[in-house]
């Protein structure tokens, strides 16, 4: 081996129907839950394309599998490399290659030119693995699921929650209805001399078989109740194929452009998820270049469009979709992980190497400053502990910067910066976070007017009242880390053998404004002693609950109240 080894390095192979991926992902403590990345690449070999060229099936072409030991020879090499184990390389295998004529000359061809055995996933692994990957993209998942791959697609229920991931007691029902073999499909139908009838008699097998593998999975009735409740169920997609359909969604976006250009967290409602029709018509369109998506991908879109069609038709009320990175990588990592450390929650894992010296004490503090729970409010339902607890750990590393970079440095951590490639956080989670770091950083003010419009694009994302309460809170944070400058509580702060350097209390109060019958929000900053920036720093939070300051049209706020209490 050319260098140390690295016994937390997992290098992990997938071999798909529409490309195979090579990753190596960095497992060690504290931060395995978010799956680091350590290297990846992707070849474009369609295993599917290369058994299906002529039109009927045939065994893969020499010319291909030598493509596909050449590049899994050089990978074994970028293995050495960065100090891979043998014994932590995997290389997974689906339906392509399951189902190939010479799928077993194929399989001992790496063997013998590697020394890698490739595991073969078979129907229900396959739904198994993506179904986790899936897991592994948000901190908790409850709906139905679909991984969308090139020669197949999978189907089941999910509950995920603290580590702990139920699904239907059979997995994954899986369908011959992937991108690619939809596309043949499809194609074969059209040229048909009687297309028309082609087209039904395959949407009608489709209704039937879809109908009959949503039946079979016995969705528990605590699952239906709920989404019955709320307006229907979640939809969490996974898979090239629907990530492209994401994309194409995210181009034509109601927030132009879309802020945050990362797929996995992406969510529309139904309405916008069925715009078959224009999601089409814009992957049709040779004048235009969709952000990631390739001509390949674009050519598979009204295959994937007749999928959705007969999804709309065939599944219950649909409330939302969300699309997910996560497929068999991460399904495989995730799987390999201990409960308790699946249960971590991946913004704050992310953010743990970062922290400083006395984060708990620091958020607990923070804390003070929000108002006991209250239904006037979504404060407690927006800014989780979890959150809060990354807000912290991030609020000091933007103190190496010029002064007039922090803000927007801050702003943009979480999408092209610090915290880019972290796996498992929505979208909506990353835009409050920005947004809570540029005004710990001096917020709008503090942007040049290239960074303005992408500050607002976030605002829009998380509306009105989260968005206000990024501002409130930033601006408190601000006063605590100027207070506590290197992130450290003095023990003596902490056992009460001498007054805190600073303490926050927040009440709800109803008889704000110059009417006094506003609701809004009274802080009391606790202080030994103060100084004239303090007092400019408490009168900025104050600032935020001036209607000139509140957030959106119609505008949204409330009133606040800032008294500096000093002594004890």
């Amino acid at each position: 081996m050319a260098t140390t080894e690295q016994p937390g390095y997992r290098a992990l192979v997938d071999m798909g129907s529409n490309g195979i991926r090579f990753s190596i992902s960095d497992l060690s403590p504290p931060t395995a839950r978010i799956l680091p990345t350590v290297f990846q690449d992707r070849v474009g070999i369609s295993l599917y394309d290369a058994q299906y060229g002529s039109g009927s099936k045939a065994p893969i072409p020499e010319s291909t599998i030598s493509e596909v030991v050449s590049s899994l020879r050089h990978f074994k090499t970028t293995c050495d490399d960065f100090g891979v184990a043998d014994n932590n390389v995997r290389v997974l295998a689906t339906e392509a290659t399951r189902e190939a004529i010479n799928s077993v000359d194929f399989r001992q061809r790496i063997k013998s030119s590697t020394g890698w055995e490739v595991e073969m996933l078979s129907k229900e692994d396959e739904g198994r693995v993506g179904a986790m990957g899936i897991a592994s993209s948000f901190s908790s998942v409850k709906g139905l699921v679909m991984d969308l791959g090139g020669g197949s697609t999978q189907l089941t229920w999910m509950v995920a929650e603290n580590g702990q991931v139920q699904t239907a007691s059979r997995g994954a029902v899986s369908l011959p209805y992937g991108a690619a073999a939809m596309t043949r499909r499809l194609d074969e139908a059209s040229s048909a001399k009687h297309s028309k009838k082609e087209i039904a008699a395959l949407k009608d097998e489709m209704r039937t078989r879809l109908r009959d593998a949503y039946q079979s999975l016995d969705v528990p009735y605590a699952l239906r109740h709920e989404a019955e409740n709320h307006g229907g169920f979640t939809l969490y997609l996974s898979g090239g194929g629907f990530r492209g359909w994401g994309y194409l969604l995210m181009s034509q976006h109601h927030i132009d452009p879309y802020p945050i250009p990362i797929i996995n967290g992406f969510q529309v409602e139904r309405s916008e998820f069925l715009k078959t029709v224009q999601v089409q018509a814009l992957a049709e369109d040779d004048d235009v270049d969709v952000f990631r998506v390739s001509s390949r991908r674009a050519s598979q879109v009204p295959a994937v469009a007749f999928l959705i069609t007969v999804l709309a038709e065939v599944l219950p009320e649909i409330k939302e979709v969300r699309f997910c990175q996560g497929g068999v990588r991460e399904g495989a990592l995730y799987t390999s992980l201990p409960a308790e450390v699946r249960a971590q929650p991946p913004l704050k894992t992310a953010t743990l190497t970062s922290a400083p010296r006395s984060a708990p004490g620091l958020a607990r503090v923070l804390q003070d400053a929000i108002p006991p729970s209250s239904t006037v409010s979504a404060i407690s339902k927006e800014y989780t502990p979890d959150l809060l607890d990354a807000f912290v750990n991030l609020v000091y590393v933007h103190y190496s910067l010029p002064k007039e970079s922090r803000a927007a440095a801050a702003l943009r951590c979480t999408t092209t910066g610090l915290l880019a490639g972290v796996h498992g956080v929505s979208h909506h989670d990353r835009a409050i976070l920005s947004l809570l770091l540029c005004e710990r950083w001096g917020g709008e003010a503090s942007l040049s007017r290239t960074d303005t419009p992408f500050f607002s694009r976030l605002q829009a994302i998380v509306g009105h009242e989260a968005a206000w309460w990024a501002r409130y809170l930033g601006r408190v944070a601000a006063i605590l880390a100027d207070t506590y400058p290197a992130g450290y509580i003095p023990n003596a702060d902490l056992d009460g053998s001498q007054p805190p350097r600073i303490a926050f209390s927040a009440a709800w109060r109803h008889d704000l404004g110059k009417k006094a019958r506003d609701m809004g929000v009274e802080l009391t900053v606790h202080v030994p002693n103060s100084n004239e920036s303090l007092k400019k720093s408490v009168e900025r939070v104050e600032k935020v609950g001036k209607k000139k300051n509140w957030v959106g049209e119609p505008a949204w706020g409330l009133r606040v109240e800032a008294n500096l209490q000093v002594g004890r």
